[in-house]
């Protein structure tokens, strides 16, 4: 005879719901109020955050993206990773709500592999972005957040793509996503050329992100730098963004540089014109 029959003793039903919690059903809110319109109206305000770019040139296409992922004032994790390898050629940038983007990326990898069964070869870069956008435009308007730029090499060279999830797609040469992206903007659009080397690419990279993680409450952490070369994709670096902004700033502006070179032509000119007039004159007393 077990123990608790002779004790007359019942152990508590763990598994049953608490008293003090609601049901599965539902939200701990007043009676009366629907729970979606009471957490619309008093519920916490989230506010979410990043900065992640591309842009293509002639040695292919260059990705790069800060490492914090925050909602609100509550930093969710610092090392975070927004650029995620689709193929060996193909990658993207995410941006909006994590696990949608995951979630997304996984059905586009699954997808891109079963065509490449079919077809015996990987489906070009515009080809990878309209079959995104024509998945997700299918969940317009159910609370679906992925906004994604698509870098890639195929038969017809580096190729950029961006895609969200109201089935948006556009083909350009710069593009950046999320609450960083204005102040990525202006340090891109002063410093973009197609003709780059890897080395300037890299570097005006770093530094768009740097200085939007300065600026934006909701970027930080360090930049992660990616290369989509003819060869695959490669990942370049991972620099901390505080270090990189205060290299910067001992760095001499180009401004400076600029102001600098037109006052020295400003004084070579007088020396110039005025060893002009001196053998003008010369010449005529000969």
């Amino acid at each position: 005879m077990a123990l608790q029959d002779v004790c007359k003793w019942q152990a508590p039903d763990t598994w049953g719901l608490s008293p003090h919690l609601p049901q599965a059903s539902g939200w701990a809110v007043p009676p009366g109020c629907d729970p979606q319109t009471f957490l619309r109206t008093h519920g916490p305000r989230l506010a979410h955050g990043t900065t992640t770019l591309a842009f293509r040139f002639r040695h292919g296409v260059i990705a790069a993206a800060d490492t914090r992922a925050s909602c609100g004032s509550y930093v969710q994790c610092p090392a975070s990773r927004k650029i995620l390898p689709v193929h060996r050629h193909l990658l993207g940038t995410t941006s909006g709500t994590s696990a949608d983007c995951a979630t997304w990326y996984r059905v586009l990898r699954r997808e891109l592999r079963l065509r490449a069964l079919r077809e015996g070869r990987l489906p070009s870069v515009a080809g990878s972005a309209r079959l995104l956008s024509a998945l997700m435009s299918c969940y317009r308007g159910l609370d679906l957040c992925v906004a994604t730029a698509l870098c890639g090499w195929d038969r017809s060279g580096p190729a950029l793509f961006y895609v969200d999830s109201d089935g948006t797609r556009l083909q350009g040469n710069i593009f950046s996503v999320g609450s960083g992206s204005p102040y990525a903007y202006g340090v891109l659009d002063r410093g973009y050329r197609y003709d780059m080397s890897p080395q300037e690419a890299y570097a005006l990279a770093r530094r768009a992100v740097t200085h939007a993680t300065h600026r934006d409450a909701y970027s930080g952490g360090s930049v992660d730098l990616f290369h989509v070369r003819e060869s695959g994709w490669e990942y370049v670096s991972r620099s901390d963004a505080c270090v990189l902004y205060w290299e910067l700033q001992k760095l001499p502006e180009p401004e400076k540089e600029e102001e600098e070179e037109e006052a020295s032509q400003d004084q070579a000119e007088p020396a110039t014109l005025h060893r002009d007039s001196r053998m003008a004159a010369e010449t005529e007393m000969l």
